[in-house]
């Protein structure tokens, strides 16, 4: 079964894969005891296995979380302690930046392992500039957006003070977004705010004219609106977005979450669960309106209760990258967590808070089949082969092309490769986590639910 490889037919340029520190790193950033395996403090260890480019697998992004300051309040519903937050303002236009100890940590040393672009984003503003005094809704106020907008602009003065502050200390904080998820009411459980469209657009264009005034930050951009659903308004919020043109000026791109939950309906509508149809037309819908406009995935994860440390979430994480990047066009794609304590299937590591102890996942080693391989700046290509059960993404740059190749299948497979001289080839399976060897052959066999990348030089 023949891979066919069309190096001419170019689509985006990739830039990177990241993911948040959310509310992780408040946790990890304490454990300052020694990794036996490594003999490295653990929240060292652990930040080297995800930045770090010859000992990990060297992602690119970091995600760091502006809090709205629950943690000092003590006010709110959280289902975990660590997502009430903290914050930095301990009155009005005084800040202590000795806080937020522990994930200001994990964020320096991501950043020292090699995590070259620092986003930070901005669940809910802070309590002190809500409407009720809380970072998230009250239980009985649906669709209850908690800022008024005489209060957008001291939010777009926090978030600059923050940024700058971390700025001027050498992180390389390059996007600010300042709405998550826009679309769900937040009545607990996290910090979360709702936001019309156009309310959207409004505080975008404050944060934007705030930055006109920053000539500190002139590097910095603004990212968003990070919609929480593939489905539902994407569009609504690109347009109010994209509508004002100092808002454009200041923005990349477009940043969407990739999740698409299946709706827990009594009657199945497959419309709504086609996942793969929503990315197609969002991505005409930009082609038509914004062709010039990247596209940004930076949230997702498998909404999926219980931990999974195998192959089976690690080939969904494999599939959503693929569909992201192939029928999206994303330039950059962003976990949602890099770690998790919960049970629920979501971060690339897992600690135990018990012992403070930390797992790997397939999910991790799936990731690294990209971030290892893909270089920032390539450009993707055209690649397919005729298996339903096999899925490939494909980048060149100047010296090599890069395959990623998915093998949903229970069945293992062979396909052949164009003729190259020189064949890398890197396996996670049930068996192999990233293990690498050469090919001394244009024939390349696929072993069972397992993701290869196939380096051609």
């Amino acid at each position: 079964m023949k891979l066919k490889i069309f190096p001419e037919k170019e689509y985006q340029t990739f830039k990177s894969i990241g993911a948040s520190g959310a509310w992780w790193a408040q946790i990890v950033g304490g454990w300052d005891h020694v990794d036996p395996q490594s003999g490295k403090p653990v929240r060292d260890r652990i930040a080297e296995l995800l930045y770090n480019k010859q000992t990990g697998i060297g992602m690119g992004v970091y995600r760091y979380n502006i809090g709205g300051g629950s943690k000092h309040s003590g006010k709110g519903e959280y289902s975990q302690p660590a997502r009430a937050t903290e914050c930095f303002e301990v009155a009005k236009g005084e800040y202590d930046w000795s806080r937020d100890a522990n994930a200001v940590y994990m964020m320096k040393k991501c950043v020292e392992n090699g995590a070259e672009e620092v986003i930070f984003f901005v669940n809910s503003p802070i309590e002190r500039l809500t409407k009720n005094g809380l970072a998230h809704n009250k239980k009985h106020q649906l669709f209850h957006e908690n800022i008024s907008r005489k209060n957008y602009q001291e939010f777009a003065e926090y978030c600059l003070d923050v940024t700058e502050h971390f700025v001027g200390e050498g992180v390389p904080v390059k996007y600010l977004s300042p709405v998550n998820e826009p679309i769900w009411v937040w009545n607990g459980g996290q910090e979360g705010c709702f936001y019309r469209p156009r309310s959207v657009k409004n505080v975008f264009r404050v944060f934007a004219e705030a930055l006109d005034n920053r000539k500190s930050l002139k590097g910095v951009k603004l990212s968003g609106a990070e919609s929480g659903d593939l489905r539902w308004f994407n569009k609504s919020y690109t347009r109010q977005l994209l509508k004002e043109k100092n808002v454009r000026k200041h923005l990349d791109g477009v940043d969407v979450h990739s999740y698409c939950l299946p709706l827990p309906l009594p009657i199945t509508i497959p419309f709504l669960n086609d996942r793969v149809g929503f990315v197609k037309r969002f991505r005409r819908f930009m082609d038509k309106h914004y062709p010039d406009v990247p596209v940004v995935m930076s949230e997702w994860t498998h909404m999926q209760g219980g931990r999974d440390y195998g192959m089976d979430s690690a080939l969904v994480t494999a599939r959503t990258m693929y569909e992201d990047f192939t029928l999206l066009n994303a330039v950059s794609w962003q976990h949602w967590i890099a770690v998790s304590e919960v049970d629920y299937c979501d971060g690339l590591i897992y600690i135990n808070l018990d012992d403070k102890t930390f797992e790997i996942t397939k999910r991790y080693y799936v990731t690294g089949n990209y971030t290892r391989y893909v270089k920032p700046g390539s450009r993707r290509i055209e690649a397919h082969i005729d298996d339903k059960d096999i899925l490939v993404t494909a980048f060149k740059n100047d010296s090599e092309i890069a395959l990623v190749v998915v093998n949903n299948g229970e069945c293992e497979k062979e396909i052949e490769l164009p003729e190259y001289n020189d064949i890398l080839i890197s396996v996670t399976d049930k068996h192999n986590s990233l293990a690498e060897r050469t090919a001394d052959s244009s024939q390349i066999r696929l072993t069972p639910k397992s993701v290869t990348t196939v380096v051609l030089k």
